[in-house]
C-alpha cells in the first residue's frame, strides 16, 4: 500500500499515531500507579487500550491508499473499539459515583451497548454522527457525575476529570462540525484538530486519575 498524498489526511494519520502512543503510555502509567485498586485501574487501562487500538487503526485508514472495500472493512474494528471505549468509560464513572458493586452490575449491559453501536453503524454506515451523539451523551453523564463528586469533595482529582471531559466534548464538537481547520507548517482538517484537542484531554484525565488512584 502507498502512503496517501492528501496533506490533511497525512496529518490526521500522524496525529492518530501520536494519540495511540499517548494512550499506550497512559495505560502503562496507570498500571504502575494503580496497584491499590486493581478493578478500577483495569477499567481505565481498557479504556486507554481501546483508544490506542482505534487510533492506530485510524492512522492506517487515513494514511494509506487502499481499495474502498478494504477501508470500509478496517472501519468496523475501529467503530467497535470506540463503542466499547465509551461503554467502559461510563462504567468507570459509575464506579466513582456509586462504587464497585454498581460498576460490576453495570459493565455487562454497557458492553452489550458498546457492541450494539457497531450494529447501528452497519445499518447506517455513512455517518459518524451516530458515534458523536453516543459519545456526547456519555460525556455529559460523566461531566455531571464528576462535577458532583468534585463539588462534594468526594474524589481527589475530580476537577481535573471535569476539565478533561469538557476538553473531550469540545474535541467531539470540532469533529462533528467539520468547520475548524488551519495550516501551521502542515495542514490540519477537523479530524487532525480533533486529535490535537483530544491529546490535551487525555493529559488532563491522566492527571485526574493520578490523584484519584494515589
Amino acid at each position: 500500500m502507498a502512503f496517501i498524498d492528501i496533506p490533511t489526511e497525512q496529518t490526521t494519520a500522524v496525529t492518530d499515531v501520536i494519540l495511540a502512543l499517548l494512550a499506550v503510555a497512559g495505560a502503562v502509567y496507570l498500571h504502575r500507579i494503580g496497584q491499590k485498586n486493581r478493578w478500577k485501574t483495569t477499567l481505565w487501562i481498557l479504556v486507554f487500550g481501546l483508544l490506542a487500538l482505534a487510533a492506530f487503526l485510524g492512522s492506517i485508514a487515513h494514511g494509506f491508499q487502499m481499495p474502498p472495500t478494504v477501508q470500509n472493512a478496517l472501519w468496523h474494528p475501529i467503530k467497535l473499539s470506540l463503542g466499547l471505549l465509551v461503554a467502559l468509560f461510563i462504567v468507570a464513572v459509575v464506579y466513582d459515583i456509586w462504587g464497585e458493586p454498581a460498576a460490576r452490575r453495570t459493565w455487562p449491559a454497557m458492553v452489550v451497548i458498546g457492541v450494539g453501536f457497531l450494529g447501528i453503524t452497519l445499518i447506517w454506515p455513512d455517518s459518524f454522527l451516530v458515534f458523536i451523539v453516543y459519545e456526547t451523551v456519555a460525556m455529559l453523564f460523566a461531566l455531571g457525575g464528576y462535577t458532583w463528586l468534585a463539588w462534594q469533595g468526594r474524589l481527589e482529582g475530580a476537577w481535573l476529570m471535569v476539565i478533561g471531559i469538557l476538553t473531550t466534548i469540545v474535541a467531539a464538537g470540532v469533529q462533528a462540525g467539520k468547520l475548524l481547520s488551519f495550516t501551521f507548517i502542515w495542514s490540519f482538517d477537523h479530524n487532525g484538530v480533533y486529535h490535537l484537542i483530544q491529546m490535551v484531554g487525555i493529559g488532563l484525565l491522566l492527571a485526574g486519575l493520578k490523584k484519584a488512584l494515589r
